[in-house]
């Protein structure tokens, strides 16, 4: 467990309808984890407030969470913007939504317990589970519409977690899915050398891609990443970006 240095940054107002729904689940023993952006700004220190908060939940779960919400004073977004309610209940109240999620959007699978496997982490005082990188990562493999892509959020997850994700539990659940991860580490070992090449070499034999030579490789290529945004790319590497707009 870990403390999340970023949740400073998350308006008070926010805050406490987050909190009520979290309390409450951990009251009633509705087992959950937390994705979205305090899933990702867990791994990649990156946050970015998007007003809504992504518990995960296994299927048999979600009756009782949407009751849970519902008794808290949050109201279906369904009557103000209609969505898929096959795979996430939108719970709203005062501008922000609270998305409860058991499935992927694509329908590809069901949340199961890999979902449920990441580390805690401290947010302001409570202790939270927060989903595991490889599913975050099997996740944003498929979110790529033309008004929303998520491959830019898998280059930080590959940088700051890349090293130590289960590449085999990744393989695993991506099955005939494999070459769209030969996509994304291909754009990655562009922009991000230095950082491929310690991924396990095994790897690249499994997406049929050419092994990094690590030898002097730099952690980001600053030219190349320009090419794609002129803005900062990883969190924990502010600088880069600012020297190649110098």
């Amino acid at each position: 467990m870990h403390p999340a240095d970023w949740a400073g940054r998350i308006p008070e107002a926010e805050w406490d309808i987050y909190i009520a729904v979290i309390d409450a689940a951990n009251a009633a023993g509705i087992p959950f984890a937390l994705g979205g952006a305090f899933g990702l700004s867990t791994y990649t220190e990156v946050w970015r407030n998007t007003k809504d908060l992504d518990l995960y939940v296994l299927p048999r779960h979600r009756k009782r969470l949407i009751a849970l919400v519902t008794r808290l004073g949050l109201t279906d977004y369904f009557g103000k913007v209609p969505y898929d309610r096959q795979w996430i209940y939108r719970a709203t109240t005062d501008g922000v939504i609270v998305d409860l999620i058991w499935a992927m959007a694509n329908h590809r699978t069901r949340i199961d317990q890999l979902w449920m496997s990441g580390p805690e982490v401290l947010i302001r005082g409570r202790t939270v589970k927060v989903i595991p990188p490889e599913a975050i990562l099997w996740d944003k493999l498929y979110i790529m519409q033309r008004e929303r892509c998520d491959w830019p959020d898998l280059m930080n997850l590959l940088y700051s977690q890349g090293v130590d994700i289960d590449w085999a539990e990744v393989l695993n659940r991506l099955e005939s899915d494999t070459p769209l991860l030969a996509g994304a580490l291909s754009v990655f070992r562009w922009l991000s050398p230095g950082i491929a090449a310690q991924f396990p070499p095994w790897l690249w034999d499994k997406v049929r891609l050419p092994k990094p030579d690590g030898r002097r490789l730099a952690k980001i290529d600053p030219r190349r990443a320009a090419l794609l945004d002129t803005r900062d790319w990883y969190a924990r590497q502010p600088e880069v970006m600012h020297r190649a707009a110098g």
